[in-house]
């Protein structure tokens, strides 16, 4: 049961993450630090196969108008996928989800919005960059040395998905009958080790919340493996780099109120002190953010 007591608990814990210093950098114009406050990423989704159906735009005219939209609505990044990281989901090729992401690419950045590729792959990534793209959300271990030299290169920002697997549609078994961090602090370790080595130094880490691990199909467990980890997120601030988190969603208990479960966990990844929030739901949790934001 989430209560008081659990919070003060975690705290307590590890009391000597909560006020370490992360890096603080600028991207495209925005800037991201502790003192610049939680800044939003809109969802884009240019599959049919994306089960979150108000972001699937299948033209680029119409992902061009709802990443518009979202910026209107709050969002720094828009982020922009051809391939659904559904597990059932059809495999989408490199030059096929190129096609579809430039000319959205071009679309929005030509309409003054920063936008953020997820993509595994480092062909995709030299194009999308070359497009024009400010962030990779790179959901994948197997190119990350590629695409963290093109980052580095463009003056592009990454963010370092922990993934089980060599990527997020070759995803393992996950143990989540342990503290998982010291796994995930040494993977992290090892991504930023090759990105600072190349130069790289906008840098945000996500834990990888929204990723279908094949041995993680009860709903329940899920769900509280991903409040745990939303609510010990500050512990990451040890590396050196602010937390990025993808709000899930929460059938079992939400329903037919599905669309309103982003808010709960941004509730949940701000108090883990996350600094960039990946939503589906930007005016949603926009609002939820300014209300936390209203307590000195």
């Amino acid at each position: 049961m989430l209560s008081l007591a659990h919070l003060r608990q975690i705290a307590e814990a590890h009391a000597d993450s909560l006020s370490h210093e992360v890096a603080a950098f600028d991207i495209r114009g925005t800037t991201y630090s502790d003192e610049s406050g939680p800044k939003l990423i809109g969802v884009v989704n240019l599959s049919a196969d994306s089960w979150y159906r108000e972001s699937v735009c299948l033209s680029a005219e119409k992902a061009i108008e709802r990443g518009m939209v979202l910026k209107s609505q709050g969002a720094g990044l828009v982020d922009v996928g051809a391939e659904s990281t559904l597990p059932d989901a059809a495999l989408v090729t490199g030059d096929a989800q190129s096609s579809k992401l430039v000319p959205v690419i071009k679309g929005l950045t030509d309409g003054g919005v920063a936008v953020s590729v997820e993509t595994y792959k480092s062909d995709v990534a030299r194009v999308c960059l070359e497009a024009g793209a400010a962030v990779l959300n790179l959901t994948g271990s197997r190119d990350s040395s590629a695409c963290y030299e093109l980052a580095a290169a463009h003056e592009a920002g990454v963010i370092i998905c922990f993934v089980a697997g060599d990527d997020v549609r070759n995803v393992l078994e996950i143990d989540i009958t342990k503290d998982l961090f010291p796994v995930m602090r040494d993977y992290f370790r090892r991504e930023i080790e090759k990105a600072e080595r190349v130069g790289l130094r906008r840098i945000f880490i996500d834990p990888g919340m929204g990723f279908y691990y094949r041995n993680l199909t009860d709903g329940k467990a899920r769900v509280a493996y991903q409040m745990s980890t939303f609510l010990n997120s500050f512990r990451f601030r040890k590396l050196g780099f602010p937390v990025c988190h993808a709000l899930p969603h929460a059938f079992e208990t939400f329903g037919q109120e599905v669309r309103t479960a982003e808010g709960f966990f941004a509730v949940l990844a701000a108090l883990g002190q996350t600094s960039l929030f990946r939503t589906h739901e930007v005016g949603r949790v926009k609002a939820v953010l300014d209300t936390m934001g209203m307590i000195e």
